[in-house]
C-alpha cells in the first residue's frame, strides 16, 4: 500500500478519480488544505463514482502536519529523475503539487533530489493531467512491488 498526497488539489474530477484509484489499490489518500472544492462537491462524487466508502481520505490543514513515516517521492516538472527510476517500498509516500502551480519550491528544496521526480515528456509541452500522473505513478510503484495483494 502507498500514500498518496495531493497537496492543495483544484479541480474537483481530478481528485474524484484518486479517491477511485485508491480505493481500487489500496492506497490511502491525504489531501492538504486549503482544496479548491469541497469535499460534497458534486463533480467530486460524480467522478469518484461514490468510491468513498472503499478509499480511506485523511485531510490536513499544511503540509506539515502530514507526518511521513516511510520515503516521500515529489512529483515535478523540475526533477531530474524519471519515476521509473525510483525504488518504491511500500509505505511510501507519492506528493503531487496543485494542478496550476506544482508543488512549492521551498517543499521541493526540503527534499533529497533523487527524491524529486518527473515524467517523460516531450520539450515544451504542457504537464499531464493530475489524475494521470497519479496513476502512472501509483502503478509503477505497485509493479516495483510486484502487485503484492492483487489478483
Amino acid at each position: 500500500m502507498f500514500n498518496i498526497v495531493l497537496y492543495q488539489p483544484e479541480i474537483p474530477p481530478n481528485t474524484g478519480n484518486i479517491i477511485r484509484l485508491c480505493a481500487n489499490t489500496g492506497c490511502l489518500l491525504h489531501l492538504i488544505e486549503p482544496l479548491g472544492f469541497n469535499l460534497d462537491d458534486k463533480q467530486l462524487r460524480r467522478a469518484g463514482l461514490d468510491y468513498h466508502e472503499w478509499a480511506e481520505v485523511r485531510t490536513y490543514k499544511s503540509i506539515n502536519e502530514l507526518k511521513p513515516k516511510q520515503s516521500v517521492y515529489a512529483l515535478s516538472t523540475k526533477g531530474t529523475k524519471h519515476y521509473h527510476q525510483a525504488t518504491f517500498q511500500s509505505g511510501d509516500y507519492l506528493v503531487f503539487g496543485p494542478e496550476t502551480r506544482g508543488l512549492p519550491e521551498a517543499y521541493l528544496q526540503q527534499l533529497d533530489s533523487d527524491h524529486v521526480l518527473r515524467l517523460p515528456m516531450h520539450a515544451n509541452s504542457r504537464s499531464l493531467n493530475l489524475s494521470n500522473t497519479v496513476a502512472i505513478v501509483t502503478y509503477e510503484a505497485l509493479r516495483q512491488n510486484k502487485f503484492e495483494g492483487f489478483n
